[in-house]
């Protein structure tokens, strides 16, 4: 599990985007709403971290990148030829890459991130991964198959990329049907307040089961951030602290996060 220093950097957190899942009009206002917010993190000197499902099925073939998400990409692309960057923790919808994303600019990583900050450690996951040992944290066995390499080899081999895609599209319909949804976040709490009492974990981040909410423990802090596409909420890393905003494009401005019902367990 790799490890790295925030120093003095800020950071904003996002996750679960699920760009491709919508009708044209969603999708063109969600791509609208983050390539504002990416024009808002050039402007104020923000760094980029995505924790999954920025795309809802996303399958590379060699010589062959989905028409997914251009703007948003491009967008990106641009932002990464300043001096900012960009992480990118894939998801259980968007981990089918090769190199496009490291073509982008994007920082990628396939599993967890430990990242230090002043104020102790902080654990940067999608969130479909679990288990009490943080070397070796646990996807459900559909997640793990569709991950293993033998998998893909064949599934390139059987398919061409337009087909390939079509079902990927399919699978990540199925996924999203299976994955917690955001009426039923006791799974993630419960798991996040078992690592930070047990770990030296200080502050956990994840997206993946679509509920926003802060959970605060005498022993740390879970943040979800919820979903980019429905909620707009974000996570800000400022002044040496973490914080659960939304993001409103017409304005340009991100405003404390209101959660309808304590989040706590």
């Amino acid at each position: 599990m790799q490890q790295s220093s925030l120093d003095e950097k800020q950071i904003i957190f996002l996750s679960d985007v699920h760009l491709g899942a919508f009708s044209d009009a969603k999708e063109r206002a969600t791509e609208a709403a983050l390539i504002a917010l990416i024009d808002y993190a050039q402007t104020n000197d923000f760094q980029i971290a995505i924790l999954g499902d920025l795309f809802d099925y996303w399958m590379e073939y060699p010589g062959y990148t989905p028409p997914l998400g251009r703007k948003v990409l491009q967008r990106f692309r641009r932002l990464h030829q300043t001096e900012l960057s960009s992480l990118y923790i894939t998801g259980n919808h968007d981990y089918w890459t090769l190199e496009h994303f490291a073509d982008v600019g994007f920082e990628v990583e396939h599993n967890c991130r430990i990242w230090r900050i002043q104020l102790g450690k902080a654990l940067l996951l999608h969130g479909d991964a679990t288990g009490s040992d943080l070397q070796h944290l646990q996807r459900p066995l559909l997640h793990r198959m569709l991950r293993s390499p033998l998998f893909l080899w064949f599934y390139r081999k059987i398919l061409p990329p337009k087909a390939g895609l079509w079902v990927m599209k399919k699978v990540a319909q199925f996924n999203r049907s299976i994955d917690n949804g955001p009426e039923n976040p006791q799974r993630l709490n419960k798991w996040a307040k078992g690592i930070l009492k047990s770990t030296d974990i200080d502050f956990i981040l994840a997206g993946h089961d679509h509920c926003p909410r802060i959970c605060k423990y005498p022993f740390g802090t879970y943040i979800n951030l919820g979903t980019f596409h429905h909620h707009r909420t974000v996570a800000m890393y400022t002044n040496k602290q973490f914080r659960l905003v939304c993001w409103n494009s017409k304005s340009q401005t991100l405003t404390p996060f209101e959660p309808q019902q304590p989040g706590n367990e």
